[in-house]
């Protein structure tokens, strides 16, 4: 009997490359942020920016497909696809600003010298007719297609400068319709616009017929206003104003409980000007998505608002311009809370530049460069809860992000005055190039 023959079958296995439109390689420095959606960075970590040298990345369908380095990423592909060649090149996520106050008509530069170099206080400003019931009264004047114009400058401005997302507040002109005029503003421009807009209905100025009578203004905000506001679904968030001049703790406290009465998300202003309370209520209330500004609020009240989920905005402007005195960005990150960056848009002072608010935190905050980007890109997109779709540079996020023409992430405090973004890109799309919008 002859020997037996054995047939072994072999299965082959071909690995297919993935399929992509495009593809960014050697950029010197490739800031992806990863692992960091589940939580805000926080003390530490905050230093670590995941960063990639002679990194690569792949977008397909506006998404990001596969990161690594140049080498890693093009073996993993196959086909045909665009090459951006970014080679000493800085590359970070698109840059969020997280407190933009953004439709208004008008601006203030007068009041700004005088309270820059003269030392006029902003309330003292108000109470001889100035400040914001100026632009209260200047943006109801302003027809909507006008405002329309207005706003699309101040977006394309941010846009140049790498900016792709931002949470954008009503609030100057604080009547029933014209707050309804503008949050239709916004979802109109978030819809024809290249940058992402996040909603915000924020309880703002006082209209001078309300003066002594802010307690009815609160009374209509939360029986009229806030229902028909989220009925619409024209806000995901609720805000309010709580300063001395404006809107007290208890009125504030009114208002935000019935914006998640009515389920809409809150975040709040607080110690701006003077110690008002307001990050003491938001630690009672709890849940709130935000605390921007806190330059006069005593340390145990920050300390009150950890482990809340609670993210601090720092918005460098107001102090760099007028009020002198910064947040204590340093005590705070130190104690293990996540803090974010916002460039606070409005009419009382106008600067659309995040990489200008990464010099001032690193210059005049103390922050190192390392957190200043971490608070202008994952941590601001936690600030609006985006985590999982912005912030980072990962596998399935959006494809959002800038080319620098910079070395490395710590030149923002070191080449500033000046737009570093060579190269926007927003969902894989180019939409500014040096300067211009396109």
């Amino acid at each position: 009997m002859g020997a037996k023959t054995v047939y072994r079958c072999v299965k082959i296995v071909m690995k297919m490359g993935l399929k992509v439109d495009l593809v960014l390689i050697n950029a010197n420095e490739l800031v992806t942020l990863r692992g960091s959606s589940t939580k805000p960075k926080t003390g530490k970590d905050m230093d670590n920016l995941e960063v990639i040298k002679n990194g690569a990345f792949a977008v397909s369908n506006g998404r990001i497909a596969t990161v690594g380095t140049t080498e890693e990423v093009l073996k993993r592909l196959e086909g045909e696809y665009e090459i951006i060649d970014a080679k000493d090149k800085l590359v970070t996520p698109g840059l969020i600003d997280p407190h933009v106050h953004l439709i208004f008509a008008g601006t203030r530069e007068v009041e700004l010298e005088k309270m820059a170099v003269k030392g006029v206080a902003y309330l003292e400003i108000k109470s001889q007719g100035g400040g914001m019931p100026l632009t209260l009264k200047k943006t109801a004047e302003t027809s909507t297609k006008d405002q329309m114009k207005i706003t699309t400058k101040i977006l394309d401005r941010m846009l140049i400068h790498g900016t792709t997302t931002i949470e954008a507040k009503s609030g100057y002109e604080m009547t029933y319709e014209g707050e309804i005029r503008q949050l239709e503003i916004i979802k109109a421009l978030n819809e024809h616009h290249p940058m992402d807009l996040i909603s915000t209905f924020c309880a703002q100025g006082i209209p001078p017929d309300h003066e002594s009578r802010v307690d009815e203004l609160t009374d209509d905000i939360v029986d009229r206003w806030i229902p028909e506001i989220a009925q619409r679904k024209l806000a995901e968030y609720a805000d309010v104003f709580c300063e001395k001049g404006y809107f007290n703790v208890e009125q504030t406290r009114r208002i935000l409980e019935a914006g998640r009465k009515h389920n809409l998300k809150l975040r709040n202003h607080c110690d701006w000007l003077v110690h008002s309370g307001g990050a003491k209520l938001v630690a009672e209330l709890g849940g709130v998505v935000s605390a921007d500004h806190l330059i006069f609020t005593p340390i145990e009240e920050v300390e009150a608002l950890k482990d809340q989920g609670t993210v601090i905005i720092f918005l460098p402007t107001s102090p760099f311009c007028y009020v002198g005195k910064y947040a204590d960005a340093r005590g705070i990150i130190d104690r293990g809370l996540p803090v974010a960056l916002a460039t606070d848009v409005s009419a009382a002072n106008l600067c659309e530049s995040m990489q200008m608010m990464m010099t001032l935190a690193v210059l005049r905050m103390k922050m190192t460069a390392a957190e200043a980007l971490v608070a202008a890109t994952i941590n601001a997109a936690h600030s609006i809860d985006r985590e999982n779709e912005i912030g980072s540079l990962e596998v399935g996020k959006k494809a959002d992000f800038v080319i620098f023409d910079a070395p490395n992430h710590r030149f923002f405090a070191y080449n500033y005055g000046v737009n570093l973004a060579e190269k926007v890109y927003k969902q894989g799309k180019l939409v500014a190039e040096r300067g211009r919008r396109i």
